[in-house]
């Protein structure tokens, strides 16, 4: 054999051998991640949140330990493809061929991918996937089960799709259930039987939906005039067994059910490409690359959205521009007119209105972002999705913005050529700043946004997060007036916060309070609504009288109490008009 031929043998060896251990890598990695949604039907049977919210944790890390482990291994047994980015191409070639045909194949790339950026540590570069459209497709019954509409919705249909998940333990009564579900969906969309077609049909997901202490069942009604109205039943679990607690049949219920300001949700269904697009049709306003991100697919949604902000800017022709509201003392906020996300970079050195001491430093701020991904954001907080090493085209940004960037984040914005490099950047779903909203509002709408403001900062610290800057500036209002928190830097534990009053000082006390000495950050509730820094008196007091627990210490101490023995908070993911009303008296015989 010739010298030429051995080299080319031993080349063509290596690349299978270092091929094969990544795809190894990779199926443990999507083995694992697909037995979570079950392990999460267990503990909602079990009853237990706590262990769902682990799960949760654990989904979201699997994927950089996999690629951590797999990087390292291949540096230490391989060195020679560890720095000779030359020697790839044959790996890739042979990664590809060998998952050609499988349903994740798209997956396995974006895999293959990130150990090549890890190995390398190249730029992150999105990729538009080239397994979009999988060979082995999955059947029809798979994705979802049809059921018969009618003049109405009825209980005995209802019956058929609560047995959907195949739960190992009863419901509490799934005739009641059944009944009131079926009421409530005929009573919420003016459904009286008159008409016998007025439900054309019903697809439901083939799979349970698994979050926290709650169990979803989702699907869509098909109407006469062929729209479609979601129909999502939340179902709990008590000692008495299962039982369903509300239906959802309005679009806006249903966005906020699934935004992104939650927990991942644990599908029993494979299918994520299906999946995330029948979530898709039923709530349009969100973007695709998003709902992947519901179920738990984040690194496929990573690379979605990113695409869909480079289709944005094709399709508008629009450039990024410093975003509305007030400048961020320590990020710096962009994103074009048309655009649904705003981007983000911390500055290098936080602005003169910063108020908490000492700097602690880019990578502690990225810090905080990166565990808000983590956690239960509950329903208050908007996710991250958070690029490293990544490069936009320079003509998409104004030239102000950009010289700003440059100047005020040199340490982590660059130009190189015609693009610009980011050693970091933030993208979230674009929200009005309240502050902003509250100048052209209604009366009405501005009194609701200012209570919804309440219940954001009440589950942000259901959820273990204590925001010590809470000026109405870090907060965004959504397309349905729901509240959230959008800027991390000034956040922590609740937990960790000293919880003190001033209301036990008398009118003329000029000695130091005792709290003062104390090492950490200590809130006093009553001042709550002085640090929202909004100008219109009268809104705050609407702000107090519907939330006057949050300035009492009892409220927060509790809370502390609750979450360091580990307990729950319940929080509320759906408006409490789509609650089922049990009332015996009520409920008729199946017809």
């Amino acid at each position: 054999m010739s010298r030429d031929r051995a080299a080319a043998e031993t080349e063509r060896s290596n690349s299978e051998a270092w091929a094969e251990r990544i795809l190894n890598e990779f199926d443990g990695y999507y083995l694992e991640s697909r037995q979570i949604p079950e392990k999460a039907q267990a503990a909602f049977e079990r009853r237990d949140p706590g262990d769902s919210i682990a799960l949760s944790k654990r989904r979201l890390s699997i994927y950089g330990e996999a690629i951590n482990s797999v990087a390292r291994d291949l540096s230490k047994t391989f060195p020679d493809l560890a720095t000779n980015v030359d020697l790839w191409s044959p790996v890739e070639a042979r990664f590809l061929a060998m998952i050609a045909g499988t349903y994740e194949a798209d997956l396995a790339f974006a895999f293959l991918n990130s150990v090549r950026v890890r190995l390398y540590r190249e730029q992150w570069t999105p990729t538009e996937y080239v397994f979009a459209e999988p060979t082995s497709a999955p059947p029809l019954t798979g994705i979802c089960r049809n059921f018969v509409g009618g003049a109405q919705l009825r209980p005995q249909t209802v019956l058929k799709i609560l047995e959907i998940p195949g739960f190992d333990i009863p419901y509490a009564d799934s005739f009641e259930d059944a009944f009131l579900i079926a009421e409530k969906v005929n009573e919420n969309l003016a459904l009286d039987g008159r008409t016998a077609d007025a439900i054309r049909g019903i697809e439901m997901i083939n799979a349970g939906f698994f979050r926290n202490r709650g169990a979803y069942l989702v699907g869509r009604l098909t109407l006469r005039d062929l729209t479609h109205a979601p129909f999502i039943i939340a179902l709990l679990n008590s000692e008495d067994g299962i039982y369903a607690d509300a239906v959802i049949t309005s679009t806006s219920a249903a966005h906020n059910l699934f935004s992104s300001t939650l927990a991942n949700f644990h599908v029993t269904n494979p299918y994520y490409h299906e999946l995330s697009e029948f979530l898709h049709d039923i709530i349009p306003s969100r973007s695709l690359g998003l709902h992947y991100s519901t179920i738990g697919f984040n690194h496929v949604g990573k690379v979605a959205v990113m695409n869909d902000m480079k289709r944005e800017m094709r399709q508008h022709g629009e450039v990024f521009e410093t975003a509305v509201g007030e400048r961020g003392t320590v990020a710096m906020g962009f994103s074009a007119p048309s655009s649904a996300y705003t981007l983000k970079v911390i500055r290098d050195h936080p602005t003169s209105r910063y108020k908490w001491g000492e700097f602690a430093g880019v990578e502690s701020v990225l810090r905080k972002y990166g565990q808000v991904h983590e956690i239960n954001r509950a329903g208050s907080m908007l996710d991250n999705v958070i690029y490293y090493d990544i490069s936009l085209e320079a003509a998409h940004f104004e030239q102000h913005l950009l010289d700003s960037l440059l100047w005020k984040a040199g340490e982590c914005v660059s130009l190189v050529g015609e693009f610009i490099n980011f050693k970091h950047l933030i993208v979230q779903v674009k929200m009005i700043p309240l502050p902003v909203f509250l100048e052209t509002a209604s009366r009405a709408a501005a009194e609701r946004v200012v209570i919804n403001l309440g219940h954001c900062i009440k589950n942000n610290a259901a959820a273990n997060i204590f925001n010590k800057d809470l000026d109405a500036r870090n907060y965004g209002v959504a397309r349905y007036r729901k509240v959230y928190l959008f800027d991390y830097d000034a956040i922590q534990p609740l937990t960790e916060v000293k919880i003190s009053t001033n209301t036990d000082r008398y009118d003329g006390e000029e000695d130091i309070p005792d709290w003062f000495f104390d090492e950490g950050e200590t809130f006093l509730p009553e001042e709550i609504d002085v640090g929202l820094c909004i100008k219109d008196h009268s809104l705050v007091r609407i702000f107090r009288d519907a939330h006057p627990d949050l300035l009492t210490v009892d409220y927060w101490t509790k809370l502390q109490n609750d979450l360091r023995h580990e307990h729950v908070p319940g929080i509320s993911t759906y408006p409490e008009q789509c609650r089922l009303i049990r009332d015996i008296s009520r409920l008729g015989t199946f017809h």
